[in-house]
């Protein structure tokens, strides 16, 4: 067992954290997690709300007693109606990116659930604060998908230091023992390992795809980072159909079609696109080309296509060299990060 504030707040053994990938973390993983004493978030952006609400139920059937969370992204269409699910169910904690967490603060506090904020810079971590967030999630330049422009190396103590009654799970960079140890000494509390347990035996992720990031060839400069794909700067694997896609941003036509056919394939009604399109088109813009990579994104996630379709990995890519079960992996990161503490020890004279 490791002690922080975050295993305290979680009720967890393992300051180890699943994050919520969309079409990865399923209730099949998120309760893999869970069961091994760390922790699990659902995913929800490709759900809606019936299905949220029965991946919620599903966790708990088989994870039964055990605590876990849902990811929220509340610039994107359904995910209110997702976050409205998740504070009727009374989920542990609900993680929010790109939105104000205000109100789903106010009802989680009410029934003793927790608000964990996903955050890049100090200003979006004051936001958060403010907002209600009981944590943060300090996501580096690292991290696969969205991570932003400073390192973990550098961003973690800072926020750590700016912020120093908020615990922080640090992500970004992070999939073995000696991350989780340098991470807790940088001032985090727990670290998120997406890469990491997405190559794991229980994920869904096609096996191909798995071989991809695990292959020793992979390294962690074969990641491209950039905002043409999907509006945001995010990180993805490098790959023909990457490198296409972060040339330049296509041009609106384009990315209004692709959002569209995206939301007709994800049966997400086109009234709840259009009004915004009409009164924030800066905002709607970004959520259409996120719309857009998101045919892309299933057919490397879902269908293991890794011609056409664009996979966000993290650099971390370069230290994944193997394909083991959940347990087998929070047991050997926990060892691991054990063994570093002791030989870091040695190495100083008190």
């Amino acid at each position: 067992m490791v002690r922080t504030r975050i295993t305290k707040m979680l009720n967890i053994k393992y300051p180890i954290v699943l994050p919520g990938m969309s079409w990865i973390s399923t209730p099949e993983l998120v309760a893999a997690v869970s069961n091994t004493g760390a922790f699990g978030i659902l995913a929800t952006g490709p759900l809606n709300s019936n299905e949220t609400r029965d991946a919620i139920h599903k966790i708990r059937m088989l994870a039964p007693g055990k605590s876990f969370g849902i990811g929220v992204t509340l610039l994107m269409p359904g995910a209110e109606e997702n976050a409205k699910v998740a504070l009727e169910e009374e989920v542990p904690l609900i993680n929010v990116s790109l939105g104000k967490p205000d109100w789903i603060a106010k009802t989680a506090h009410s029934y003793g659930g927790k608000v964990l904020c996903t955050v890049t810079n100090a200003a979006h971590a004051t936001k958060a604060i403010d907002a209600g967030a009981d944590a943060l999630m300090v996501t580096g330049h690292e991290a696969a998908a969205h991570g932003g422009d400073v390192t973990s190396l550098v961003l973690v103590p800072s926020i750590a230091d700016r912020f120093p009654d908020v615990p922080i799970i640090a992500a970004g960079g992070f999939a073995t023992g000696r991350g989780l140890y340098a991470a807790l000494s940088l001032g985090a509390d727990a670290v998120a390992m997406g890469t990491r347990f997405a190559t794991t035996v229980e994920s869904p992720l096609p096996d191909n795809v798995k071989r991809a990031i695990a292959d020793p060839l992979n390294t962690e400069s074969d990641t491209i980072y950039g905002k043409n794909f999907d509006g945001i700067p995010s990180r993805v694997m490098k790959s023909p159909a990457a490198i296409q896609a972060n040339k330049k941003a296509a041009p609106f036509p384009i990315v209004l079609y692709r959002a569209f056919e995206a939301a007709k394939y994800m049966n997400i009604p086109l009234w709840k696109i259009l009004p915004g399109l009409m009164t924030q088109y800066d905002k709607m813009y970004t959520i259409a080309q996120f719309g857009a990579a998101t045919r892309a994104l299933q057919d490397a996630a879902v269908g293991g296509d890794l011609i056409k379709g664009v996979q966000f990995v993290g650099q971390c890519q370069g230290l994944i060299q193997d394909v083991p079960t959940v347990e087998i992996l929070i047991h050997r990161i926990i060892a691991d990060a054990t063994t570093t503490a002791k030989v870091n020890a040695s190495k100083f004279e008190i």
